[in-house]
């Protein structure tokens, strides 16, 4: 599992491991059934104290998203998904509805913002379409 951790973000660590274990689990790379790493591979992983780790996995399973199994560790509920697809989207607009506001306290116009974010939104695709046309070329 790919988690990235930063000091820096002003985000506790135990909280960037719970978005992220979301935001997998809402994309996909995590299914329901899939089992999640140990807390001592985690924590080795990220070099955090192990109980950062717990808290975090203390945290997903008081919200339904990961569930002990007897004997194997903790795996992705059924319910996981709906859950958390409900909660990234939650927070990207969030994150999105501060952006704006910086940028209307900013007083940039309206049309100037919408203009901002088409640009953005056009790069983002190219980008997109230019990673999957590399990876048609290179099978």
């Amino acid at each position: 599992m790919f988690f990235s951790i930063n000091p820096t973000n002003g985000l506790a660590i135990f909280d960037q491991i719970v978005r992220q274990v979301k935001f997998a689990v809402a994309s996909g790379t995590l299914a329901p059934g899939d089992m999640v790493p140990s807390v001592r591979e985690l924590a080795k992983e990220l070099a955090v104290n192990p109980n950062t780790v717990v808290r975090a996995y203390r945290d997903l399973t008081s919200e339904g998203i990961l569930e002990a199994v007897r004997g194997t560790g903790l795996n992705v509920t059924e319910d996981a998904v709906a859950h958390c697809e409900k909660e990234r989207l939650a927070l990207l607009r969030e994150r999105i509805r501060h952006v704006l506001v910086e940028a209307h306290s900013s007083r940039l116009e309206t049309s100037e913002i919408r203009e901002l974010v088409e640009e953005e939104l056009t790069r983002l695709e190219r980008t997109a379409k230019g990673k999957r046309g590399k990876k048609g070329a290179d099978s």
